[in-house]
């Protein structure tokens, strides 16, 4: 039903609440959506752009008091620091013979290694030596710099929660006095006390939030992802493995959690929605994904982002090639608030009808 016409009496109401900084549920109401409804869209930063950005940034940008990181911002966010609502992606690069200025934050960060090997990141007193698949951690408020002493560049994916930490107030941040962190426990330290699988050591009882372990390496996350290649996987992501904190078995980061996921050759999968959002970054293979019947095209060293609530399938475009996808999440925040929620699409067999296809 149309509402009336307001009378010069609502009017003057209205003025007078408005001009107290109130205003009426009934005003508000349409915010109150069926399903969420996020600014942030679907969007794909091809590989090739990357590299291209990356390379010229290494020419153009020395590397100062803040690091040489291209931010990956959502077109949809109106130019907010931002690739979803709560996560913020970006492609690093160190030079060789480059060191990183030490400095902490109250975001929590991920590496993810593209390119180069031996490059470290150096976190409260500990180095962690890299190598591409790796997954490097730097929990919330930790002192960390980062370096590259070997002759080639060394490049990575950076994942933080800058935009869940800014909508809470929460943003802290400190340089050290000093370019380098003093050295406190020796390299790969952390590896060698907490990266045993399903076995802890008995005399640590702390438990921080954040897992004690900061180096997950390629080489034992590949081997276990091909040891289920013969094992039916899941029907809408194939076989999903998340990253875990060795004492708790729960998620890596109390805001954002990391996957590594495998879509075997030919493999097409069916189509669901969840709230939270991700960012994709192709590790290796050839695939597709459609989100909201939107087709994204893929290859190695792609990324994608993907909104929360948006109906997503992925598909591997190669008979021979399994594909590999690694991701951050924000599904901890969902779940820790009770808000997390997932939904299967049912029509059409399980499968979106494509209605376009991503052009950057």
């Amino acid at each position: 039903m149309t509402r009336p016409v307001a009378t010069a009496a609502e009017k003057e109401f209205h003025e007078k609440m408005h001009a107290a900084h109130m205003y009426g549920l009934w005003e508000l109401a349409s915010q109150m959506t069926k399903h969420p409804e996020p600014k942030a869209i679907p969007y794909m930063w091809k590989a090739s752009l990357i590299e291209s950005l990356v390379r010229e940034a290494g020419e153009a940008v020395p590397v100062g008091e803040e690091r040489r990181a291209l931010q990956l911002f959502n077109p949809g966010l109106d130019g907010r620091w931002a690739t979803t609502n709560t996560m913020i992606a970006a492609i690093q690069l160190l030079l060789p013979g480059e060191v990183a200025r030490a400095h902490r934050h109250t975001p929590t960060a991920i590496r993810f290694i593209m390119e180069g090997s031996g490059g470290y990141t150096a976190v409260d007193g500990e180095r962690v030596y890299m190598a591409p698949g790796d997954l490097v951690l730097t929990p919330s408020w930790a002192w960390h710099d980062h370096g590259n002493e070997t002759d080639k560049p060394v490049v990575w994916m950076d994942g933080l929660d800058v935009p869940l930490i800014q909508a809470l107030n929460a943003m802290f941040f400190q340089m050290y006095d000093k370019e380098r962190f003093p050295l406190t426990k020796p390299n790969n330290a952390s590896l060698a006390l907490h990266g045993h699988v399903s076995l802890s050591p008995t005399w640590v009882k702390e438990r921080l939030q954040s897992s004690p372990l900061l180096l997950y390496s390629w080489e034992t996350t590949y081997r276990s992802l091909n040891s289920m290649r013969d094992i039916p996987g899941d029907e809408w992501d194939d076989i999903a493995l998340e990253y875990t904190h060795p004492q708790t078995g729960g998620a890596l980061l109390p805001t954002m959690s990391c996957w590594i996921q495998m879509l075997r050759p030919g493999k097409k999968l069916k189509a669901h929605r969840h709230t939270g959002s991700a960012v994709y970054y192709v590790v290796q293979g050839a695939g597709e994904t459609i989100i909201d019947g939107m087709r994204f095209a893929w290859g190695r060293g792609d990324v994608i982002t993907l909104p929360s609530w948006a109906l997503h399938e992925h598909a591997s475009t190669s008979s021979r090639e399994a594909a590999i996808l690694f991701s951050i999440q924000d599904r901890p925040v969902l779940e820790a608030l009770g808000l997390y929620r997932e939904e299967a699409m049912t029509e059409s067999g399980g499968y979106q009808k494509v209605a376009s296809t991503f052009q950057a």
